[in-house]
């Protein structure tokens, strides 16, 4: 049950994201950022060379560089492969048997690869919240928000930041730096995440945010 080929399709532009409900703004002491499911398998349906894989991956290096200069936590989420049947449970029933445990499935492009003081979670299920340590790892670090970029949006993206918003954490989903089977399911799990847990921001918006915070801690300092 391998995932089918994903047509190209152009990232969402500003002035096509839904109208926010929250009102939040991220912040460098209170933020970590997710890279989520950035992994070889789940990124060769789409097409190389051609949107939205091109920005995917750009917008992606741009928040976790910006993130890693300024103090902000990178995680990544990243599936173990080769699940028994046991540890796929009702993921077998909707996905087959999922990824192989080789590198050419788990491995994470070069160009997104985590850094020596980012920390890889090991993941389950599609919230990332699940049996991952995430939530406790947040807490300890006195974080409350959570900026998440990768794939797939309407699916483990979705699932996470309603998990978010069940544990008070302020949720920003980037819109052009997250991509999906369609542009249907990707508009979709954006304007369930404005209205509903999250607030879905651009990328240019969220760097901005995050150095004007970082220049203004550094002021009140």
């Amino acid at each position: 049950m391998a995932i089918a080929p994903i047509d190209s399709y152009p990232m969402p532009r500003p002035v096509d994201l839904p109208a926010n409900t929250a009102t939040w703004t991220v912040d460098t002491r209170r933020a970590v950022l997710l890279v989520h499911d950035m992994q070889h398998y789940f990124l060769a349906p789409f097409a190389g060379g051609k949107q939205p894989l091109t920005d995917l991956i750009a917008h992606t290096a741009a928040l976790r560089e910006s993130c890693a200069e300024r103090g902000v936590p990178v995680l990544y989420t990243a599936q173990p492969g080769g699940m028994t049947p046991e540890e796929r449970g009702l993921l077998q029933d909707f996905w087959g048997p999922g990824m192989s445990a080789a590198p050419e499935d788990r491995g994470i492009p070069d160009a997104i690869a985590p850094g020596e003081h980012d920390t890889v979670l090991t993941k389950w299920r599609a919230s990332a919240f699940h049996k991952t340590g995430l939530l406790d790892l947040m807490s300890a670090q006195g974080r409350d928000q959570l900026i998440i970029c990768g794939i797939y949006a309407h699916v483990g993206i979705l699932l996470t930041a309603c998990d978010a918003f069940a544990h008070n954490i302020q949720t920003f989903v980037v819109a052009d730096a997250i991509a999906d089977f369609t542009p249907e399911f990707h508009r979709m799990a954006l304007q369930y995440a404005a209205t509903r847990c999250a607030m879905t921001l651009p990328t240019a918006t969220v760097l901005q945010s995050l150095a004007t915070v970082t220049t203004a801690s550094v002021g009140d300092s």
